[in-house]
């Protein structure tokens, strides 16, 4: 698939997820369950929930209580996106299995999939920075501002879908090869992280 075809379905996710606007909706993924497009959907639904958690866990407001609990959510949420991206690499690793990269292959500084999570983070940015240009609420200057950071962001989304496309290109012609390093959190295992471990040794 190319970047904009990516594109297209974190697009639809974002578009999904604000008919309600709630952290609470539940996922309808219109993608046959075990395919590449499925993926990419709960992906980019994943980075649109933790999003909005992002954004409710920051008013000053907010008991300590609630904060608490949006925050371990958050913990899952990107243990959970972490998940799902190495799914898109096992798929991608699949795909070019047969491909013989060239004496002068090289590697590139990130696997197809963590490039496809940077895209869908960007998709999201240029959703919500777009919602800030068409504002009643709020003066000129934030407009012009807005405005112009939408500009820029747009740019990099072209940069980084031609760079992408590429990098299918060069992986497919051997002149690229995939290396995939697990992320291999720790704070979400109580084995590896001190604040846990130590206190089940209690």
């Amino acid at each position: 698939m190319t970047a904009a075809e990516c594109n297209t379905i974190f697009n639809l996710a974002i578009s999904d997820y604000h008919k309600t606007d709630h952290v609470d909706e539940a996922i309808k993924n219109p993608f046959k369950e075990g395919s590449f497009e499925h993926l990419l959907y709960l992906k980019n639904w994943i980075d649109t929930v933790q999003w909005h958690l992002e954004d409710i866990i920051r008013v000053p407001e907010i008991k300590a209580e609630d904060a608490i609990k949006i925050k371990r959510r958050i913990d899952a949420s990107n243990q959970h996106r972490t998940d799902v991206v190495e799914q898109l690499d096992d798929w991608y690793l699949l795909r070019f299995k047969d491909v013989k990269a060239n004496k002068s292959a090289r590697l590139n500084t990130e696997s197809p999939a963590w490039v496809l999570d940077r895209m869908s983070i960007l998709c999201l940015k240029i959703y919500h920075m777009e919602e800030q240009t068409v504002r009643q609420d709020v003066d000129a200057q934030h407009i012009e501002n807005c405005t112009r950071k939408l500009a820029v962001l747009t740019e990099q989304q072209v940069d980084l879908g031609t760079s992408f496309n590429e990098l299918m290109d060069d992986i497919a012609a051997g002149s690229k090869y995939m290396k995939v390093y697990r992320q291999m959190k720790m704070y979400n295992d109580e084995k590896l992280n001190p604040s846990l471990y130590k206190r089940e040794a209690k």
